[in-house]
């Protein structure tokens, strides 16, 4: 495994994003013992960049990451989010990012994680009701204790990005971004390269489709997001399919799964982005750290830049309002 930077941060140059442990996907929280196996195989890997929430499966993701880790901490760079509880408010799925909340959160992270700090902490969505600067503020506060090491941000806007950075560091940016998923390119990324930030792409395998194994919406059980997802259904789950195909097509060109092929493009993106993708399988993360080792060619990088995009948002309506683009 190859490591970079984000901004002062050395990480693995392939992470691993462990929500759909507990959360969001079919089979969430059905099986711990593969999880954590899963997790212990990745350190093997190289991997060092491991990605939570507090959201994620209300507290429970993070209590399987602390109980993994342990003995183990040292070998991590351990990411984790605040701002999507309110914990003196109205709950989970509320924005909250004031001082007040932060350091409610921070607390139980910290508990939950069995650690004394917190490498990567992100404002999980931007709250319009707290100006950035005293969020980052509260941040700065954290770090200066020897809490948190690094602050981040996710799914921030360039103005965003810029009024937090003047106040406190920003370490990375969290963003989706793969193949299909492009929107960052053009207004947010050159802000990130300006100020020295990294990017830190989520759902970089299109939320699996781009793996090519999703052939139907029938897969997914019910308590799986994917189902509302527009990408997901209809005539865009048939165009998206078709797309998926020609990932699939230029992957047997290469050589590779199609998994792979669509991170080594993203890594083909510049050495400042480190992808997060998720799984919680051992087979999956042995598949995917392997694309670190894929150098694609210079026509291939160009094949797949120039796909047709995909059909549908990437989020619900709900979702899109807490998010700055």
């Amino acid at each position: 495994m190859e490591y970079i930077k984000l901004r002062d941060l050395d990480v693995s140059r392939i992470g691993l994003g462990v929500m759909g442990m507990s959360h969001g996907y079919t089979g969430s929280g059905t099986d711990d013992a593969e999880s954590v196996r899963t997790l212990h195989r990745a350190l093997e890997l190289g991997v060092t960049l491991i990605d939570t929430a507090e959201i994620y499966g209300h507290y429970t993701n993070e209590e399987l990451l602390g109980r993994a880790l342990k003995d183990r901490r040292d070998q991590v760079v351990l990411a984790t989010k605040f701002g999507l509880v309110s914990h003196a408010g109205e709950g989970p799925w509320n924005l909250d990012s004031s001082p007040a909340n932060i350091r409610t959160a921070v607390e139980g992270s910290l508990r939950r994680l069995g650690t004394d700090h917190i490498d990567l902490y992100y404002q999980h969505r931007v709250d319009p009701n707290t100006p950035i600067e005293e969020t980052a503020g509260a941040v700065g506060e954290l770090v200066a204790e020897g809490k948190v090491r690094a602050f981040g941000l996710s799914e921030a806007g360039p103005d965003t990005i810029r009024r937090a950075h003047a106040v406190h560091p920003v370490t990375a940016v969290q963003s989706e971004y793969s193949l299909w998923t492009r929107g960052v390119e053009e207004r947010v990324l050159p802000v990130l390269r300006e100020l020295n930030i990294g990017l830190v792409p989520f759902s970089p395998l299109g939320r699996g489709f781009l793996t090519g194994t999703i052939r139907s919406a029938d897969q997914f059980d019910e308590s799986d997001f994917r189902r509302d997802n527009p990408r997901f259904t209809g005539e865009n789950f048939e165009h998206n399919l078709r797309l998926a195909d020609e990932v699939k097509a230029i992957a047997a060109a290469a050589g590779a799964t199609p998994a792979q092929v669509a991170l080594a493009w993203l890594l083909a993106q510049g050495d400042d982005i480190a992808p997060i993708p998720g799984t919680k399988r051992v087979h999956r993360v042995e598949e995917n750290t392997a694309a670190d080792g894929i150098r694609l060619t210079a026509e291939q990088i160009g094949e797949l830049s120039g796909l047709p995009p995909a059909a549908g948002d990437t989020h619900t309506e709900a979702q899109r309002e807490m998010l700055e683009r």
